[in-house]
């Protein structure tokens, strides 16, 4: 599952470089993220899909054996358990190809990382003051 290494300009420019089943694949993901996070802007960012919302939520991408979604998510001792079997190196997740999509601990992921970007809206706030002060 590599795409062509023309830089995409859109998410759905990046999805359509795939092969048909891999789209798919990727396109519910995008649903299962969108989802999660209504509010959130649709981005390429280091040449694959992010969200942002107040900061980045994630980023996803189609890989030949597996979807990697980023940042290494961490917060909620429950989901960290969850999340075990899908870590990768550096701690990004690995959802591999030949496995259903685990939609629902994607949606998980991304409503935690809504919470974690808003909290840390004011701390961003403060720092910015501090620099132009």
């Amino acid at each position: 599952m590599t795409p062509t290494r023309a830089a995409p300009k859109t998410i759905e420019e990046y999805i359509g470089k795939f092969p048909p089943k891999e789209r798919a694949i990727l396109r519910s993901v995008r649903r299962t993220i969108r989802s999660a996070a209504p509010g959130a802007e649709e981005r390429i960012s280091y040449g694959i899909p992010a969200f942002w919302q107040n900061g980045i939520l994630v980023y996803f991408g189609g890989f030949k054996h597996h979807v990697g979604l980023y940042p290494p998510i961490r917060g909620d001792a429950r989901l960290d358990k969850s999340l075990e079997r899908y870590r990768g190196p550096k701690g990004n997740l690995q959802f591999p190809l030949d496995e259903p999509m685990p939609h629902r601990l994607i949606s998980r992921i991304v409503k935690l990382r809504v919470k974690q970007t808003i909290s840390k809206r004011p701390q961003r706030a403060q720092r910015a003051r501090r620099t132009t002060s």
